[in-house]
C-alpha cells in the first residue's frame, strides 16, 4: 500500500470543490493508494511538460486528480485536483513541479 502526500496547494483545490465531489475524490485517493497505475500517464498537454505524472478520473469524468508516483518512497504525490475545463488542472499541476 502506498502512503498518500498531497502539494500544500491541493488544500485550495480541495475548496472548489462540492461534498459529494470531495467524498468521490477520497474514494479514488483510496484506491490510488492500493493501486497507483490505474491513473493515464501524462506527457506533453497543452505544450505542459507533465512527464512523470499521471491523472484519473472522478464524478464521470468531470473532476481530475493529477498525481505522481515516487516508488523508492512507495508513496503518491496528488499535486493537483479539478475540472478539465479550459486545461485548469493541468496548469496547475504545472506550476507545481
Amino acid at each position: 500500500m502506498y502512503s498518500i502526500e498531497y502539494h500544500e496547494a491541493v488544500k485550495g483545490d480541495f475548496k472548489t470543490l462540492g461534498h459529494r465531489t470531495t467524498l468521490l475524490v477520497m474514494k479514488k485517493i483510496k484506491k490510488l493508494a492500493q493501486n497507483p497505475m490505474i491513473g493515464v500517464e501524462l506527457g506533453n498537454k497543452a505544450n505542459l511538460n507533465l512527464t512523470g505524472y499521471r491523472k484519473t478520473y472522478v464524478d464521470n469524468k468531470r473532476v481530475r486528480i493529477v498525481y505522481k508516483v515516487v516508488e523508492e518512497k512507495i508513496e503518491i504525490i496528488i499535486v493537483a485536483i479539478g475540472k478539465r475545463a479550459d486545461m485548469d488542472v493541468y496548469h496547475k499541476a504545472a506550476q507545481k513541479t
